[in-house]
């Protein structure tokens, strides 16, 4: 393995900040494929960090011990907002520039457009397939999950069955999209998945296990690694077009207590949670699931507001 600089700027405090590419090279001359891992463009968003960790971790051995099996190249983008990671938050620090809107047509003198034409640029050159991991912000946990853009789906989706999440979720195309990694990287016909776990300044290691399993598997299938051992075992995702997804919002200003954690088998009607009035007692609102389905996405912040997100449903599919 071998470390690299793409990028690097100095802070108005003097402090040099250097974006770090970690790369393992293949056994051949010509790699079979060549796969690219980035985490980090959210600082609060700790997760992904963590699974480069473990996939950093699961190469070095294998490099060691078998350095015959690396038929394609990995390269591993740790944390490609360090700043915001080393703090914490979700924008790029002192800018308050959010970090994945800054990709495509930006033109921008900022630090962070500058370091995303960079890694962009650095990414078309060194991968065929690239993963961007997220989590989720402060006030909803998702389930291990891969979303996809539409219009993207028919070469995303097949790929998308080996990386072990619970759910491969298609949504409309938004304006805000385009100024994504994701769609970016796909726009320029590398296929890039977007999976997203979890919660934001946590790590939850089962969640994290689960993925990090799936970029083994997804290594074997690509045909990056090649080993006597058999792949990760995987769990078939469902698969939710933009029809089969709705959303439930509260109606009140309150507290909302949860209920239920993620679960696959929601019945139309089951009692999900509440919003109270802690000032007088009252039970301002009885959240019920609106479809049977899979929840995949609850609300962890108890302050809500009138249409504050609660939960998603993927209704009536079960493969």
């Amino acid at each position: 393995m071998h470390d690299q600089t793409i990028f690097s700027y100095q802070t108005p405090s003097g402090q040099r900040v250097e974006i770090l590419k970690q790369s393992f090279p293949s056994s051949r001359k010509r790699p079979v494929k060549k796969i690219a891992f980035v985490s980090g463009i959210h600082g609060n968003e700790l997760e992904g960090i963590y699974i480069c960790h473990l996939i950093n971790k699961f190469l070095k051995e294998l490099k060691k011990g078998n350095p015959e099996a690396f038929l394609g190249e990995v390269h591993i983008y740790p944390t490609v907002n360090p700043q915001a990671t080393a703090s914490g938050t979700r924008l790029w620090p002192f800018l308050s520039i959010d970090f994945n809107r800054q990709f495509g047509n930006s033109t921008g003198d900022s630090p962070a457009a500058k370091c995303a034409e960079a890694l962009i640029k650095d990414l078309k050159l060194s991968a065929d397939i690239v993963v961007d991991f997220h989590a989720s912000n402060l006030h909803l946990k998702e389930t291990p999950q891969i979303r996809i853009t539409e219009g993207f789906h028919k070469k995303l989706i097949p790929l998308s069955v080996h990386c072990n999440v619970d759910l491969v979720w298609v949504h409309p195309l938004s304006p805000m999209f385009k100024s994504t990694l994701g769609y970016n990287m796909n726009q320029c016909k590398v296929p890039t998945l977007v999976i997203e776990t979890g919660i934001a300044l946590r790590i939850n290691q089962k969640f994290a296990n689960r993925i990090f399993l799936g970029m083994v598997n997804l290594l074997h299938h690509l045909g990056v690694i090649a080993t006597n051992d058999p792949p990760p075992q995987v769990n078939h995702p469902i698969i939710a077009h933009p029809s089969q997804v709705v959303s439930i919002h509260s109606e009140h200003a309150g507290l909302f207590i949860g209920h239920t954690d993620i679960k696959k088998n929601t019945t139309k009607g089951e009692t999900l949670g509440e919003i109270v009035d802690a000032k007088n007692g009252k039970t301002l609102q009885e959240v019920t699931a609106t479809e049977n389905g899979f929840l995949f996405t609850i609300r962890e912040h108890p302050l809500v507001y009138p249409n504050s997100l609660l939960y998603r449903i993927a209704k009536d599919i079960l493969t």
